[in-house]
C-alpha cells in the first residue's frame, strides 16, 4: 500500500509543475470578441442626434401652432359660412359650402404633408449619421484587440457591461463628426 501511495505522490508532484508551466507560459491568444453598441443611444447621445432632436421638436412645434392657428382661422370662416345659409339662396350657398369644403381638404393635405416631412427628415437624418459614422465605428473596431463585430444591442440577448462601446462610440463621432448639417430631403413620393 505504501508503495501504491508513494508512486500516486511522486506522478502528482511530476505534474504539478507542467500544469504550473501551461498556465503561465507565453501569452494567451485573444479569442475573437464582440463588441455591443446601442444604436438609438449613440444617435441621441451625440451631437448630431441632439441637434436632430431639437430641430425636429421646433419644427414640430412650428407645425402645430399653424395648425392651430388654421384651425381658428377655418373655425372662424365656417361660423361665417354658417350665418351666410340663412341669408343665401341653396345654390349660392351650396357653392360656398363646396368651395369651402375644398379648401379644407387642400389645406389638410398640405399640413399631412409638411408631418410626413418631418418624420423623413428624421429619418433621413439617422441614416446620414450612421454612414458617416461606419468609419469611426471601423477605426473604434480595429484598435480593439480580438474584436471582430460590432453588434446593435438589441440584437443581442445578453452581453456583459464592458463590450458595450456606445459611450466611447458617442464621445469619438462627437470628435469626429460634431452635430453635422441638415440634409436636403427630396421630393416625397406620393
Amino acid at each position: 500500500m505504501r508503495a501504491w501511495l508513494a508512486a500516486l505522490s511522486v506522478a502528482a508532484a511530476l505534474a504539478a509543475p507542467v500544469c504550473a508551466q501551461e498556465v503561465t507560459t507565453g501569452p494567451r491568444p485573444l479569442a475573437p470578441s464582440v463588441l455591443v453598441l446601442d444604436q438609438e443611444r449613440l444617435f441621441e447621445g451625440s451631437l448630431w442626434g441632439k441637434r436632430v432632436v431639437a430641430e425636429i421638436e421646433a419644427d414640430s412645434n412650428a407645425l402645430s401652432a399653424e395648425n392651430r392657428r388654421i384651425e381658428a382661422a377655418l373655425s372662424a370662416e365656417e361660423q361665417a359660412l354658417t350665418e351666410k345659409r340663412k341669408t343665401l339662396p341653396a345654390e349660392e350657398f351650396r357653392a360656398l359650402a363646396d368651395a369651402f369644403d375644398a379648401k379644407v381638404v387642400d389645406i389638410r393635405r398640405s399640413q399631412d404633408t409638411k408631418a410626413r416631412d418631418i418624420a423623413r427628415l428624421g429619418e433621413a437624418e439617422q441614416q446620414a449619421f450612421l454612414a458617416t459614422a461606419v468609419p469611426v465605428l471601423r477605426q473604434l473596431l480595429g484598435e480593439t484587440p480580438g474584436a471582430v463585430a460590432i453588434l446593435d444591442r438589441r440584437s443581442v440577448l445578453i452581453a456583459a457591461e464592458a463590450i458595450d462601446i456606445t459611450d466611447i462610440a458617442i464621445a469619438r463621432i462627437d470628435a469626429a463628426l460634431g452635430a453635422g448639417q441638415r440634409p436636403a430631403l427630396p421630393p416625397a413620393e406620393n
